[in-house]
């Protein structure tokens, strides 16, 4: 943890697969061939993202999420309103070796619902399309 607070972009420990140290330098090489290294801020008056601080906020107070939520959430909210299908984030998040392991997603992403107060029967940003994927809602996709 400390590395990554001293600028560090991630981290493999031992013992770890090919595959994912693999998955994890092709992610990072999309993110330096895209510029999206930094990201935007989200902020629609609740919820508060700011990719390039890797800080987040609901209400004002701020939320601590995992590496790996994170990752999920800067992965939605770089695409907004964009379906990303269950295979893409598992293969993104866990590697080619994972892409049937939907569970892991399904954990996730109760996890990360729960630390952004958003209500998995109603919710407000990350919408489940059941079977396909995920999507991030922006303010300008949700219903006045």
């Amino acid at each position: 943890m400390a590395l990554l607070d001293a600028g560090a972009n991630d981290y493999v420990t031992k013992p770890f697969g090919v595959e994912e140290l693999m998955a994890r330098i092709r992610a990072f090489l999309r993110t330096v061939a895209t510029g999206t290294e930094d990201g935007p801020i989200y902020d629609d008056g609740m919820l508060r993202i700011d990719l390039a601080q890797r800080e987040v906020a609901v209400h004002g107070e701020a939320v601590t999420l995992s590496r790996k939520e994170f990752s999920l959430l800067a992965l939605l909210v770089r695409q907004p309103g964009r379906l990303v299908t269950q295979a893409q984030i598992l293969r993104e998040m866990w590697g080619p070796t994972h892409e049937e392991d939907t569970h892991y997603l399904r954990i996730l992403v109760g996890k990360l619902r729960h630390k952004l107060g958003d209500d998995a029967s109603a919710p407000r940003y990350i919408v489940t399309e059941p079977g396909v994927g995920l999507r991030f809602v922006s303010k300008e996709q949700q219903p006045a």
